[in-house]
């Protein structure tokens, strides 16, 4: 590691400090923010209450970034470039405390950081950590806006996204529905799981979350599904461990819901891991047939056979294999069921992966429709005759959604949209009026819609004739 890429100071004490080493490593090393704060709250020991103040901090701070800057930018020359990366992030954390965590006493706030600075840097620096904080306290932090925005740049900064990024949306979705996404990516997304239907309901589940002292009800959404509240990491839950639930996503419950694979069937999940649509779609199978669950690298592979050991799933079958091979792997048009859920931009899960919105370009995108392309002939040269292809995505670029499905529609004259969605969820959508008008199979939910991810969903079908 660089000297620049390092924090110095040594180890971070208190929820501060320990955002302070997240945020610079997310900044300096392109870190993933869930890794890195996972990782930087296992060896720090805070309390509960201060790792999740930690938390906060972390994925606040983050999310924030360009309303921040632009305040940050009338207060220190030559911001950002000219600041050394540690400062940046510490004054940076200290803004996003002051303005959105109003919770936390000002004071505190400043003395803390001031404290930080010092043991960190020197008193130069301390001093324009103070001075600026106060300055701050002194004039106001609700940061109002500048005078004659266009609706782009209003959006940018009042929630925090690229203009790049708010300008293309709201030429896909318009002015209102784009401002909706954005303030749905910057609320804290609620924890989920899905109901392993063959160890239990749903009412078992909850039931038993509720006796472990978890608010825990039914999703809206999914019929696998529920939802809590303030309810910790699910994963080390008697229920979890005893393999009675799943960590997952209501919109990604979806997924093997729409797939409807049968009891005895084929099916193929092309990229698998971690493994939560895999286990899914064999516990809907009833655990009878064979699933195939691919992924291009060795260790994700021997994630999915651990989540299917944990779930006690046996109909389940991994193997490695980058998904453009597997034509040659698989005998053509051998599967019932074949699920490309294919790598993309992420740009519906930024509730969650806050830094994907300041990394990701149009080239990006561009680059990756071309790949899922290619990934979307392979899948459905595997499918058989009356055999269904799924697609999805947890972004919501049109490019790799919509265009992708239409272009692969052209092109495979064999295949059309399949609308026999399950009658459950159609009714869901339709009540919430999030079912379009012309809905023939595809449908794309963003994040405000149910407070869940946003997440592309296409359902087709191979052709008898």
């Amino acid at each position: 590691m660089s000297k620049q890429n390092r924090l110095p100071g040594g180890k971070p004490q208190g929820a501060r400090e320990v955002a302070l080493g997240v945020l610079h490593g997310v900044e300096t090393r392109g870190a993933y923010s869930g890794l890195e704060l996972n990782q930087a709250l296992q060896a720090s020991g805070l309390s509960r209450p201060d790792a999740a103040l930690a938390t906060e901090i972390v994925y606040g701070t983050i999310q924030r970034l360009n309303t921040i800057d632009e305040a940050l930018a009338r207060r220190v020359k030559g911001w950002p470039g000219k600041t050394e990366p540690w400062v940046r992030s510490l004054l940076r954390l200290s803004y996003y405390q002051l303005r959105w965590l109003t919770r936390v006493p000002a004071h505190a706030v400043v003395d803390e950081a001031v404290r930080i600075a010092k043991k960190r840097g020197h008193a130069g620096i301390a001093g324009l950590v103070n001075g600026v904080l106060r300055g701050l306290l002194r004039d106001g932090v609700t940061g109002e806006l500048p005078a004659g925005l266009s609706p782009t740049q209003r959006i940018s900064l009042e929630h925090s996204h690229p203009e790049w990024l708010v300008s293309r949306w709201i030429a896909e979705y318009g002015e209102q529905t784009t401002e909706q996404i954005c303030e749905a990516n910057n609320n804290p997304p609620h924890a989920s799981a899905r109901t392993n239907r063959l160890k239990g309901t749903r009412e078992q589940l909850i039931a038993e979350l509720k006796a472990e002292g978890t608010a825990a009800e039914q999703s809206a959404l999914s019929a696998d599904g529920i939802v809590a509240e303030k309810a910790g990491n699910l994963v080390h839950s008697p229920a979890y461990q005893g393999g009675r639930m799943t960590v997952q996503d209501e919109s990604s419950m979806l997924v093997a819901a729409i797939a409807d694979p049968q009891p005895g069937m084929r099916v193929l999940d092309c990229c698998a891991a971690p493994g939560g649509k895999s286990t899914h779609l064999a516990e809907r199978m009833n655990d009878e047939g064979e699933l195939i669950a691919n992924d291009v690298h060795p260790h994700k592979e021997a994630l999915v056979r651990q989540q299917a050991d944990r779930l006690g799933l046996n109909c389940v079958t991994t193997m490695t294999a980058d998904a453009l091979e597997l034509p040659a792997k698989l005998a053509e048009q051998s599967i019932d069921v074949v699920l490309l859920d294919a790598p993309c931009s992420g740009l519906g899960v930024i509730r969650r992966k806050p830094e994907i919105k300041w990394n990701k370009t149009p080239d990006d995108i561009a680059s990756l429709a071309a790949l899922q392309g290619k990934l979307l002939e392979a899948a459905g040269s595997l499918v058989k005759t009356g055999g269904t292809l799924v697609y999805s995505t947890c972004t919501i670029a049109k490019e790799e959604n919509e265009h992708m499905v239409r272009t692969f529609l052209s092109r495979n004259p064999s295949f059309e949209l399949d609308a026999s969605w399950p009658p459950e969820l159609l009714k869901t959508l339709r009540e919430s009026g999030h079912l379009p008008d012309d809905f023939a199979g595809m449908l794309q939910l963003l994040p405000h819609m149910f407070g869940s991810d946003g997440f592309f969903i296409a359902r087709m079908r191979r052709k008898s004739s």
